[in-house]
C-alpha cells in the first residue's frame, strides 16, 4: 500500500517556491585568454586593471603617452599569463577593432563620454574606471583559487563591503582547494567513462568535494590511487540512503554547517511545516520539496512518512528528513533510524540548534548589545 501523503502535498503547493530573488546585475565569467583587450590610460588605477586582465590570459593594448612607475615596473616583469603591448599614443577609434573588451582611465566626464561611446559604436563593451554612468560592466572583489573563480559584486554602492566580504570568503577556502579544482579537470574523463550520469556521479563528486574541504593533500597525479578508490566506491554506491536534519529553531541562520551541505546533496526532502522557506532555498535548486510533517493531519502519520523514506532510498534517491529544532533526541527520530536500519537502508543523523539552546545563547548576547549601545 502506498503512503498517504496526498494532502500533504497538496499543502507544498501553497508555499512560495524556490525562486531566484532579484538581481541588480548578472554576474559572468568571461574568457578571455588569447583575447585582445584595449586599455586607455597609464595610470596606477588602469595598471591594476591591467593586470587582472592578463592574468586571465588577454592580451591586453595600453594605449597611453606616457607610464606610471608601477605601470612601467609591471610591463618589465610581465604577466603570468596573458601579455602587454603599450601603444605609445592616445586611443583612437581604430584600437577598438577586433578588441573583446576596453577599459578607459579619463580624467574627465567628457574623456571618459567619448571613450565610452567611441567603444558603444565599435560593438565593444566598455568601462570607465570610476566612472559608473559610462560603464557596461564592472569589476567586482575576486577570490581566487583558480580554476575556481570567486567574484562579489555590490554593483557599485558599497565597494568597501565588497572587499570585506571578499575577506571573510577568502578565510573559508582553503588555498589548497585550487589544486583540488585542477585534480577534478583531470579525473574528469575517468569520471564520465567508468559512473553512469545521475545519482552515481553526484555521489562521487560530493565525496570529491568532501576531500577538498578536508585537511587531507591532493593525491599525485601519477599515483591517483585515492581517486581510484573514491570511484569504486562510488559505483558500489548503487543503493539510497536517507540523512534526518536538524533545521534549528527558525531561519537559515540557525543551521550548521553539515546541515547546509546535506541540504545542497539531497535529491528528495521531506520537510515539516515548521520549517522555514528560507531554509528550503539552500537546498539544491534540482532536489524534490515535499510537505510531510504537519501536526494534526492523519495523512502525514509517522508510520506513512517512514514507508516513503525507504520507498525513495530504494530507488536510488538520497532523502533528506528535514525536521525543526533538534531531533536527535526526539523519540520519533530513534523510530525513523530504527525502520531504516531494519529495512537495510543507510541512515546518518545531522543534529540541529534546539529552541532552548537558541534561546540561552540569545539571553547571553542580550548584556553586549545593552553595554554596546550604552557606550
Amino acid at each position: 500500500m502506498r503512503p498517504r501523503l496526498h494532502a500533504s502535498a497538496k499543502t507544498s503547493r501553497r508555499r512560495r517556491s524556490a525562486r531566484v530573488e532579484a538581481l541588480a546585475s548578472l554576474p559572468l565569467f568571461f574568457p578571455l585568454k588569447g583575447r585582445k583587450v584595449v586599455l586607455a590610460g597609464g595610470t596606477d588605477a588602469a595598471a591594476w586593471k591591467a593586470e587582472l586582465l592578463a592574468a586571465a590570459g588577454a592580451e591586453v593594448h595600453i594605449f597611453a603617452d606616457s607610464l606610471d612607475e608601477m605601470f612601467a615596473t609591471l610591463l618589465s616583469a610581465g604577466s603570468v599569463k596573458g601579455s602587454f603591448v603599450h601603444h605609445q599614443r592616445v586611443w583612437s577609434a581604430d584600437c577598438f577593432e577586433g578588441a573583446a573588451l576596453a577599459i578607459g582611465d579619463a580624467v574627465s566626464d567628457g574623456e571618459a563620454q567619448a571613450f565610452y561611446c567611441a567603444a558603444r559604436a565599435a560593438g565593444v563593451p566598455v568601462n570607465v574606471i570610476d566612472r559608473p554612468a559610462f560603464c557596461e560592466f564592472q569589476f567586482g572583489s575576486i577570490v581566487n583559487r583558480s580554476p575556481v573563480v570567486i567574484g562579489i559584486s555590490t554593483n557599485g554602492v558599497a565597494p568597501i563591503l565588497g572587499q570585506a566580504i571578499r575577506r571573510r570568503v577568502e578565510t573559508l577556502l582553503p588555498i589548497s582547494l585550487r589544486d583540488w579544482a585542477a585534480l577534478a579537470g583531470r579525473v574528469r574523463g575517468s569520471v564520465l567513462a567508468t559512473l553512469s550520469a545521475g545519482s552515481e556521479r553526484r555521489r562521487f563528486w560530493e565525496g570529491f568535494t568532501d576531500l577538498a574541504f578536508s585537511s587531507r593533500c591532493v593525491p599525485d597525479t601519477e599515483d591517483a590511487r585515492a581517486i581510484d578508490l573514491l570511484l569504486d566506491e562510488a559505483g558500489a554506491a548503487s543503493s539510497g540512503r536517507v540523512t534526518i536534519v536538524g533545521a534549528g529553531p527558525g531561519d537559515a541562520e540557525h543551521l550548521t554547517l553539515k546541515a547546509m551541505r546535506t541540504l545542497q546533496s539531497a535529491d528528495v526532502i521531506l520537510f515539516d511545516d515548521q520549517v522555514d522557506d528560507t531554509v528550503l532555498e539552500l537546498a539544491r535548486r534540482e532536489a524534490k520539496r515535499m510537505l510531510v510533517g504537519r501536526k494534526g493531519d492523519p495523512d502525514c502519520a509517522d508510520k506513512d512518512i517512514r514507508d516513503r523514506m525507504v520507498l525513495l532510498a530504494r530507488q536510488g534517491k538520497h532523502v533528506v528528513r528535514l525536521k525543526s529544532g533538534d531531533p536527535v533526541s526526539c523519540e520519533d527520530t530513534r523510530a525513523d533510524l530504527k525502520r531504516l536500519g531494519d529495512a537495510g537502508i543507510p541512515a546518518s543523523l545531522v543534529p540541529g540548534v534546539s529552541a532552548a539552546k537558541q534561546r540561552f545563547m540569545d539571553t547571553q548576547e542580550s548584556p553586549v548589545r545593552s553595554r554596546s549601545m550604552t557606550g
